[in-house]
């Protein structure tokens, strides 16, 4: 019997769920599992984590056998998935991780997503703070290095009020120009969401250009994504809050200060 096999033998006794202490002492009074470990207890709750619904960190598993049921403290009580509770269940990401049995690799993870949000917002900060051209021009240099246009710096140029219509960017999908994106920014406050009159205007725009990618500092009203999903031109929609996580995927107006690798043991090496 695996140590997976043994927690779910005790949960399967268990409806109401249990703590990783009291699923460890089942394991060990009824003799499921023969542990190795120095700290048997944190084996239990690193495999009970690892495969928890609603927990994703660097080396959780895909497969998911577990979920919380509710927080006893700081301690979450852990019960069996099923097909129903997949269907019914919201986790709450406060009950999440509040855990004080929280993994060392979810700690880095955590830690990283909360330094990395800071960056973003520093970004969105200093976006608002320059003129409406230095936008037009960053937009323009981002979709470029997220892999549109034909490879070269001139595929992709900013156009502003020079251009008839009001679009404020050009990426060409080749050398000839046969293939055009056309890209509207919008610097607007994260008070004022962009609206259905704004993605109108931008699609009439566009003329016989298929393509457009519309970017804003602050959100869209539903009203507008629903334009933009039913319009017959192919318009890709981008937030605030998707802008800048493409900012620091793609390194624009960002320096990468160090790469951390995070490791986890091959247990499959071990057992040959």
């Amino acid at each position: 019997m695996t140590i997976i096999e043994a927690i779910k033998n005790v949960l399967n006794e268990q409806p109401k769920g249990l703590i990783v202490d009291e699923i460890y002492k089942e394991i060990c009074n009824k003799n499921l599992y023969v542990f190795g470990a120095k700290n048997p207890k944190d084996v239990v709750n690193g495999e009970i984590r690892r495969h928890c619904y609603g927990l994703d960190f660097p080396t959780a598993s895909p497969i998911k056998h577990f979920y919380i049921v509710k927080m006893n403290g700081k301690k979450p009580i852990f019960s069996l998935l099923t097909d129903e509770i997949l269907q019914t269940r919201t986790i709450e990401e406060k009950n999440l991780t509040a855990s004080a049995d929280i993994l060392p690799e979810e700690k880095v993870d955590s830690v990283v997503n909360s330094y990395n949000n800071q960056i973003k917002q520093r970004l969105m900060d200093l976006i608002m703070t320059r003129e409406a051209s230095f936008f037009e021009q960053l937009v323009v240099e981002l979709l470029l290095k997220m892999g549109y246009g034909y490879g070269e710096a001139a595929a992709g140029q900013v156009v502003g009020k020079s251009h008839d219509g009001g679009i404020d960017g050009i990426i060409s999908e080749d050398k000839l120009g046969l293939g055009l994106i056309y890209i509207q920014a919008k610097r607007y406050d994260k008070a004022i969401k962009v609206g259905r009159k704004e993605l109108q205007a931008f699609a009439g725009a566009m003329r016989t250009v298929n393509k457009g990618v519309f970017l804003t500092t602050s959100k869209f009203t539903r009203e507008a994504m629903e334009f933009a999903a039913l319009s017959e031109k192919h318009i890709s929609l981008v937030d605030g809050e998707r802008l800048c996580e493409f900012m620091l995927m793609y390194g624009v107006g960002v320096q990468e200060i160090k790469t951390y690798i995070l490791y986890r043991v091959d247990d499959e090496y071990f057992n040959l």
